[in-house]
Order: C-alpha cells, then structure tokens, then sequence
C-alpha cells in the first residue's frame, strides 16, 4: 500500500535560483512519513512519553532527479520495502504530476531513550505491516 501525501512549495523552500534547495527535499519525505505513520494509528508522542520509544533516521539514500519550483504542487509517496524487528526500510518519491524528481530509500529505526536500537512493540510493528 502507498501513502500519499500533498505539499505545495513555498518561497522559503528555495534557493536563490528559485529551485527547492536539496535539503528541502528531507524535510518533504520527513512530513509524508510522519503523516503516513499518524494515519496508520501510531501515536508516535505517546510512543515517547509512554515508553520512551522513538523512531530515528538510521540511513538515506537519494537521488535527485529534476528541480521542483516555488509554488508548485509536490506529491510524496512512501511505502514499506520491508519491516523487522526494529527496522522499517521504506522507498519515498517526490512527484510533481508524472514526474519524478526525487526518489529515496529510507531506513527507520526505534530507539530506547538510551539512543541504543530496540524492537518495534508488537503492536507497533503490526501496523505498520498493515499500512505497508
């Protein structure tokens, strides 16, 4: 299943050519993953206030494929490559209509408060392998 999520350019997201600057692009697949997991019905504050769990970026790999400009409309779409025990591999694209500037793999993991890796709850982890 793909999660599809909506995000219009705005002035401050580019640079001085009037391109979305690079980095900009982390912060776009940043908000689909976090409104992806949100819909799937993970609370990811009552994840870290109840049991100190949070989700941290461990890799990415991105390939930037055409510029996005001030003002148009982005679609990010996320979807699950595979789930773990206490890793989530995901692929994300940056589209504007049919095409495609931006692609990634990302790798997600939960971490105790300690920053060390620890498995996803069980209950965490079903979810997330229904939505993906």
């Amino acid at each position: 299943m793909t999660h599809r999520f909506e995000l219009r350019v705005h002035y401050e997201d580019t640079d001085m050519g009037g391109i979305v600057y690079h980095a900009n692009y982390l912060k776009f697949i940043e908000r689909a993953r976090s409104d992806w997991v949100r819909g799937l019905g993970v609370d990811q504050r009552a994840m870290r206030d109840g049991d100190g769990l949070v989700f941290a970026v461990r890799r990415i790999v991105a390939d930037y494929l055409a510029p996005a400009h001030f003002d148009e409309v982005l679609q990010v779409e996320t979807f699950l490559r595979s789930l773990s025990g206490a890793r989530l591999d995901l692929g994300q694209t940056v589209s504007r209509g049919t095409d495609r500037l931006f692609a990634a793999e990302v790798t997600v993991v939960c971490l105790a408060a300690s920053g060390r890796p620890v498995r996803l709850p069980a209950n965490i982890r079903r979810l997330l392998a229904r939505g993906g």
